[in-house]
């Protein structure tokens, strides 16, 4: 299904999927996922290029599940070039928290550093390949994917999945998330695409489908962004959990109250609901789901 030298890494849902591109002369990855997951990810890259080098390290964007993996990849490879999205270069460079999302989700990132930048509308030549970036607002306003047009294939991020929907941070921050959600959906659209590698979950090749579930949930999102709240609350506790894989109770629920990003949803959506009992809600409503359950005091993920 892929062309020669190109290697998909799929990962669970902490972590991101990275795209490996080997070549004799050299060898660039796509994203690098969570730093729980950074020595299983150097593992794999260091089977994949059988002592060959590391060359190039491009993060789609700057979400902790996207490039967690960062600073052990450039403490291994010394010469790596690490190049993101150019609306967040300095940002990186200057690594001022107040612009990166880490303290606000209460996700770990360790530093890193970037060496180069990528802009929407850039051409990158990969192995022969040409590589556009385009911009694809909505879940971050600041994220990029990459169309290969000799393929057809597109790195999609978190932009698009096959089946499930990314949480809309900017809606949360700037409250103009769901419009560009669609802008970008439009953009796939156009592009058209055979095949997609998203962030997270298998690759596939019906987008008309993946569009077409998208756009239904972006609508009833939409219409119900209170409902948008209430999963992106459960997505960030979720993910705190599969992070931990367990906790005790009292820690956890701890977190869960000094968490910044939660502490704006509940704000903004749940405001007269006190802290304490929404966020038991959100744990009834996770092991109802059988997302997580707690037992003698310690919370498990499931």
């Amino acid at each position: 299904m892929l062309p020669s030298g190109f290697i998909f890494l799929q990962r669970d849902w902490l972590s991101s999927n990275s795209l490996l591109l080997k070549h004799r002369d050299s060898a660039y990855l796509f994203d690098s996922g969570y730093v729980s997951h950074a020595p299983q990810l150097a593992q794999l890259i260091d089977h994949r290029l059988a002592g060959q080098t590391l060359d190039v390290l491009i993060n789609t964007h700057l979400h902790s599940d996207h490039c967690g993996g960062n600073a052990l990849l450039q403490s291994i490879y010394p010469h790596l070039d690490t190049w993101v999205p150019a609306t967040q270069h300095d940002v990186v460079n200057e690594w001022a928290e107040d612009r990166l999302s880490y303290q606000l989700t209460g996700q770990l990132c360790p530093r890193f550093h970037a060496t180069g930048a990528v802009a929407a509308g850039n051409e990158l030549q990969i192995h022969g390949l040409t590589w556009v970036a385009f911009a694809s607002k909505g879940h971050d306003n600041d994220s990029l994917i990459y169309f290969q047009p000799e393929h057809r294939l597109l790195l999609s991020a978190d932009a698009l999945w096959e089946d499930g929907f990314s949480v809309v941070f900017p809606e949360f921050l700037d409250g103009s998330g769901f419009e560009a959600v669609s802008h970008t959906y439009d953009l796939i659209e156009q592009l058209n695409p055979t095949l997609v590698i998203p962030g997270h979950g298998g690759m596939f090749t019906n987008v008309h489908l993946a569009l077409a579930k998208s756009r239904q949930r972006l609508d009833y999102f939409q219409s119900n962004p209170i409902s948008h709240a209430n999963y992106a609350a459960k997505v960030l506790i979720k993910f705190k959990l599969m992070e931990l894989q367990s906790c005790r109770w009292d820690d956890f629920f701890l977190w869960c109250q000094a968490s910044p990003l939660l502490n704006t949803i509940h704000q903004r959506f749940f405001i007269t609901e006190a802290l304490d009992a929404w966020v038991s809600h959100l744990f009834s409503s996770l092991a109802h789901k059988k997302a997580l359950h707690i037992s003698n005091g310690v919370v498990f993920n499931d």
